[in-house]
Formats: structure tokens, sequence, C-alpha cells
């Protein structure tokens, strides 16, 4: 029998304990995030776009996340979007994150975005390479940019220029 297909999905507030799970598992890695605690849903709620959140299911249960948040209040940059992607670890290299990252680009694009940009440690090289595959392009690395666990990270900076919105 094959397997159930995966389908994506609007996040809400109910999904938030796999979701929170699945943060926790990308946490625990130390190449995902300079979090050490995933927040509150309330907290991430207000700092994520209600129109770019998506889940992946695979017969109900979910298998990661994704979601699109402002990066910055001022007017020029409203249509720049931050993008964040999270897999949970027995999920990992079965194309789901590849599933959301083209829905988040979608979604993006129809709400107005016409920059994508990703901040990833460079020795996540699969979410580098999941990035690239998805039309995203390194345009350089912040060297030292934050502390994590009392050690300096890199942090590479990735962005996607729509092709649809923001071309005239």
């Amino acid at each position: 029998m094959a397997a159930a297909p995966i389908v994506i999905a609007a996040m809400t507030a109910a999904d938030w304990d796999d979701v929170r799970r699945i943060y926790s598992e990308g946490i625990a890695t130390g190449n995902a995030t300079f979090e050490t605690e995933p927040p509150s849903w309330e907290s991430w709620d207000r700092g994520h776009r209600a129109d770019s959140r998506f889940v992946a299911r695979e017969d109900g249960r979910i298998l990661g996340w994704g979601a699109l948040s402002r990066v910055s209040e001022r007017c020029a940059y409203g249509g720049v979007a931050e993008v964040s992607v999270y897999v949970g670890a027995d999920a990992r290299g079965n194309g789901v994150g590849r599933l959301l990252l083209d829905e988040l680009v979608r979604a993006s694009e129809d709400a107005g975005v016409w920059t994508l940009q990703a901040g990833i440690f460079p020795e996540n090289a699969a979410s580098i390479a999941l990035h690239e595959r998805c039309g995203f392009r390194v345009v350089g690395v912040r060297q030292r940019l934050g502390r994590l666990l009392g050690r300096w990270r890199d942090v590479a900076l990735l962005e996607r220029r729509s092709t649809r919105v923001g071309t005239e």
C-alpha cells in the first residue's frame, strides 16, 4: 500500500504543540536558530505573518512547518519577508522542506512579497542547498553575527527575488 500523500495546510493555533515540538528538534541540532527554547504560541503568533504559515501533514501527523515574518515595520520593506522552515527529525530528507518552501514562495507572491530572505548557519548545508534549489542565492556571510551557547556564529544571508512581484 502506498504512503499517504503529504499535504500542505494553513497552520492554526491547534497545531502549536506539534510545531513547538519540531521547533525544539531544530533547536537541539545547534544549527537551526539562535533561539535556545521555542517561544510561547502568543509570542510566535505575533512575530509571524498570518497569511504565510503552513504545516506539512501525512495521515494527519505534522511533519514540518514553514512561516514568514516581517523584516521591518518600515514601509519600504513591506514586500520583504524572512523565511523559516523546520522539518521534524523523523521526516528530514523526504522532500517535506521543499514542499513547505515552495508553498511559502507561492503564498508570499500572492501576498505581494517581492523578496524572501533567510539567515542560515553555514554548517546547515542541507538547508542552504534546499533554499538554493528553490531559487535563493547566497548574498554573503555575516561573520560572528551572534553568540549561541557561548560560541560566535556566522550566518549566511540568502535571498530570493520574485519573478512576478515587484518586477516593474
